[in-house]
């Protein structure tokens, strides 16, 4: 059971980490996206404020998993844990937080166009309709 549970913390995880990079393009997900965002911040900034910067539940949980499976793993972040077990590179603990924290702000950036424009368009519609 625990080795499934570690497949499907990779499985999730991963669809996680890529949902909030690319969730944000598409119009039908965005609103999905905009609550993946939130809780990825309540973890890293909330519950991180507690835990420590940057603490992720889903890392949390699923490195209690590989423990229990016996793995001695070196990494502290689950992009540490990608990058070994994936990829067979050793990656720094600041490397893999410069990563993250590059990747995440850029996701709010992009955000804050697709959702400004948005709005704009909405405006623009609403204004057009009723002068």
């Amino acid at each position: 059971m625990l080795v499934l549970a570690d497949l499907g913390f990779y499985v999730f995880h991963t669809l996680l980490i890529g949902f909030n990079m690319f969730g944000w393009i598409f119009k039908r997900t965005r609103g999905w996206h905009l609550l993946a965002m939130g809780l990825t911040s309540f973890s890293w900034f909330v519950m991180g404020a507690v835990y420590g910067w940057g603490y992720c539940l889903c890392t949390d949980w699923h490195f209690q998993v590989r423990e229990q499976l016996g793995y001695q793993d070196s990494a502290t972040t689950y992009v540490q844990l990608l990058a070994e077990t994936g990829f067979g590179m050793n990656m720094s603990r600041q490397t893999s937080d410069v990563l993250a924290v590059s990747i995440f702000v850029m996701i709010l950036l992009a955000m804050a166009v697709v959702w400004s424009r948005d709005f704009q368009k909405r405006r623009r519609a609403r204004l057009t309709i009723n002068p």
